[in-house]
């Protein structure tokens, strides 16, 4: 009877005791898991056209900004609208104009733990400005730009402009990296800036071409346009190089420094063991422990 009464609750504890070790073993696990390093992706941008105008109309009382952009991204994205048209209040009389029109018109922005580019494309294009909805402010051929950043590499970037260039209705020569400067009497004078590009230990940017505009269409109530025109733009900025990880043999004196992680599939490979591994070794040693001693009780009662 004593032996009934010391058997059952010597089981019972052994039971728990099992149950206890298995369940600590991944909540240890879990407290000590693998630290996995935040990768820092690089960023990157591209835009294909981007106004920063004042229209001042006829009367010169009332100025309007016109501040558009077309296929404006930043990664990762891409887009490749070939048109863009705009509206004024005030200019003739509140109709759409056109604003950009090409064949084609596509930027690009991507980024990676070890890469982040932009680039634009812009081919057989006509941009327009306010007052001017016969004669373009300038028509392209093609133009490019590409801004590339490179884990750990010096960051390139680069544009050029292929084919003919046009501007109020004259064909110009452009000088690659340098302003052209164009004067149309009784329309007005644009100056090209071409090709300029920029880089640091981590950034690139890229512009094929950028205009500043200052005409006089005196047509559709439009008395003055003055601003700025970018076109084929790109930037990146390089993703952080990933740190090493620290040695565990430089440890200080007499620190014991032990393994810790989940063991890699060629390890399983060899071994024939898993994760779970510890805790069932673990998990035995604690039954046998507690078994001995529910036998030695058990005696004891006995006795």
């Amino acid at each position: 009877m004593n032996g009934n009464n010391f058997r059952l609750p010597a089981r019972r504890l052994a039971a728990a005791a099992a149950a206890t070790v298995m369940a600590a073993g991944p909540a240890v696990l879990a407290g000590a898991g693998t630290a996995h390093a935040t990768e820092d992706h690089g960023r990157a941008s591209a835009v294909v056209l981007r106004t920063g105008l004042d229209v001042h109309l006829a009367n010169k009382t009332v100025n309007v900004p016109l501040a558009v952009s077309l296929n404006e991204v930043k990664a990762p994205a891409d887009a490749e609208r070939s048109t863009l048209s705009a509206r004024l209040d005030g200019v003739d009389g509140g109709q759409p104009f056109s604003v950009l029109r090409a064949d084609v018109a596509t930027a690009k922005a991507t980024e990676s733990a070890t890469k982040a580019e932009g680039r634009t494309d812009l081919a057989n294009a006509r941009i327009h400005v306010p007052g001017l909805p016969l004669l373009s402010l300038i028509e392209l051929e093609g133009v490019t730009s590409r801004a590339t950043c490179e884990a750990g590499e010096k960051p390139v970037a680069e544009s050029n402009v292929a084919g003919g260039v046009t501007v109020l209705g004259k064909k110009v020569t452009v000088a690659a990296g340098g302003t052209t400067e164009v004067e149309v009497p009784g329309v007005g004078e644009v100056t090209l800036d071409l090709s300029r590009s920029s880089t640091t230990s981590r950034t690139a940017a890229a512009t094929a071409l950028e205009l500043k505009v200052s005409v006089n269409p005196l047509k559709l109530n439009v008395a003055e346009v003055e601003g700025t025109v970018t076109l084929a733009s790109a930037t990146c900025e390089s993703p952080a190089e990933a740190s090493s990880s620290s040695d565990p043999g430089s440890s200080g004196p007499g620190s014991e420094v032990k393994p810790q992680g989940e063991a890699s599939d060629s390890d399983l490979a060899e071994t024939g063991s898993n994760s779970m591994t510890p805790y069932l070794a673990g998990g035995a040693v604690a039954l046998l422990a507690v078994g001995g001693g529910a036998v030695a009780l058990a005696r004891r009662g006995k006795g």
